[in-house]
């Protein structure tokens, strides 16, 4: 609690210096149904700017002094943006059963900040019909793409005219629109050829990505905003596939996942001048390395030791070196970690007793991800049918006892088979779950495969 205070006092000498009754304050408010956890935490880019507890009503209240304007996020099991500026006094109410979909904002500063969900909600419920337009021509493709960023336009045209916002707003949310839309066009390539069995990538001519000419990979006030990164992700590794196709010796063919991701750590390098948003796409780089090869040869040392000679964060480096010894120990054969999770008499469980049995499979889940755990519970229904001799446990994450207790119930699952988190981040990364179709698979105390795929590898 001392650093976040000492963080918040931090930034608001630095915001109002000597004239701090001068500062007008930020009020941001809510109500959380179906609270989670007892606090809301308040981040702007990777550091705590504040945390509020909720009351006896399960109502939260910041009161900010001075603070910077621009993107924040909150955090309440799960996380949302959230926009800032000097005088903005907001209300919000969200449900964490359904977490975006019932996020509402009201008052001061509403207006943009129920423009950003509403684009995020739009994004969501696009991917599924877009993933379906990858099969199409390039010039098809563009003509798809365009008509639903069009619409957005439209939709950011009424916000200007019904609301007095500022050039600072106006670049955040058409941000929001232009950089799903370039992610769409990245991707293109690469799932064109996949959805129509074509061995080589599409040719592409220079208007298919003409928005490249405008493009600002240096834009730190997007740093950490999510369509920004994501696309500049694949911008990367988009880059990296043509420079290794043109450059070196292939069939077609990258050499290896080290040979790529070696051309996307040059790219970032020689194109990126930023220091926050080089950093963060280093780490990406090494995050998506190691837990794509998720083992321990010699190459992984050497991509390691570059990584470090590029990278100037520490935090990072280290977690880098957290990861990769975590990989080490989650080898085949070795004994599963010492973690222990949460029955439903609410009791401390080792995994190695869980496994002793017969041949166990560890799966992820949260009840806030609400349409991933209806798929993943009728997915592992099937999969205990098919697989009888397999012990299918579940976990899940970032979950109070009370919610989790309730969705036991509401979904009648098997209590003897079902197990919960305590401390998330220590299930992240002893158990480096990376994505929640994830699962580990061991028996008898000792892994069998540590990175299988809950769809894929059954």
């Amino acid at each position: 609690m001392t650093r976040l205070l000492l963080g918040l006092s931090f930034l608001s000498i630095l915001a109002c210096s000597d004239r701090v009754k001068e500062c007008p304050s930020v009020i941001l408010s809510g109500e959380i149904v179906n609270p989670t956890s007892d606090f809301v935490v308040l981040y702007k880019d990777d550091m705590i700017i504040d945390s509020a507890q909720l009351n006896e009503h399960d109502h939260f209240s910041f009161n900010l002094q001075g603070i910077e304007e621009g993107l924040y996020h909150f955090d309440h099991t799960e996380y949302q943006y959230v926009y800032l500026q000097e005088g903005d006094s907001m209300l919000i109410r969200l449900n964490t059963m359904e977490f975006d979909e019932s996020l509402v904002f009201s008052g001061q500063g509403s207006e943009i900040n129920n423009f950003l969900i509403e684009m995020f909600l739009a994004h969501e419920e696009e991917e599924m019909i877009i993933y379906d337009f990858y099969k199409l021509a390039p010039d098809d493709f563009s003509k798809k793409i365009d008509s639903l960023r069009t619409k957005k336009v439209q939709q950011l045209e009424e916000l200007v005219k019904e609301s007095d916002i500022t050039e600072n707003v106006f670049a955040m949310a058409k941000a929001s629109i232009d950089y799903n839309t370039y992610l769409y066009k990245e991707r293109y390539p690469f799932y064109h050829k996949k959805k129509t069995g074509q061995e080589i990538i599409h040719d592409l001519n220079d208007s298919f990505y003409a928005y490249r000419k405008s493009l600002n990979l240096n834009d730190h006030t997007l740093t950490y905003f999510r369509p920004y990164f994501d696309f500049m992700k694949h911008h990367f590794g988009n880059l990296a596939y043509v420079s290794c196709m043109e450059n070196c010796e292939t069939d077609g063919v990258v050499e290896s996942h080290l040979h790529f991701n070696k051309h996307i750590l040059y790219l970032v390098d020689s194109l990126v001048q930023e220091p926050h948003i080089r950093n963060n796409l280093f780490r990406n780089v090494a995050m998506d390395y190691l837990l794509k090869e998720h083992n321990t040869n010699q190459e992984c040392q050497v991509f390691i030791n570059k990584f470090k000679q590029l990278s100037t964060n520490d935090k990072h480096k280290e977690e880098i070196t957290y990861l990769y010894e975590g990989i080490q120990s989650l080898q085949p054969n070795e004994s599963l970690p010492d973690l222990t999770v949460w029955n439903f008499d609410n009791q401390e469980v080792n995994l190695k007793d869980i496994s002793k049995k017969k041949k166990t499979v560890f799966y992820f889940w949260t009840p806030t991800q609400r349409r991933h755990f209806k798929n993943v519970i009728r997915h592992v229904a099937k999969l205990e049918k098919k697989y009888p001799d397999h012990n299918f446990v579940g976990i899940s994450l970032r979950t109070s006892q009370a919610q989790w207790l309730k969705t036991l119930q509401e979904f009648n699952l098997d209590k003897s088979k079902q197990f919960r988190g305590g401390d998330f981040e220590k299930v992240q990364t002893t158990m480096i779950v990376d994505g929640l179709n994830k699962c580990v698979v061991a028996k008898d105390t000792l892994i069998v495969d540590a990175f299988a795929n809950l769809y894929k590898s059954f």
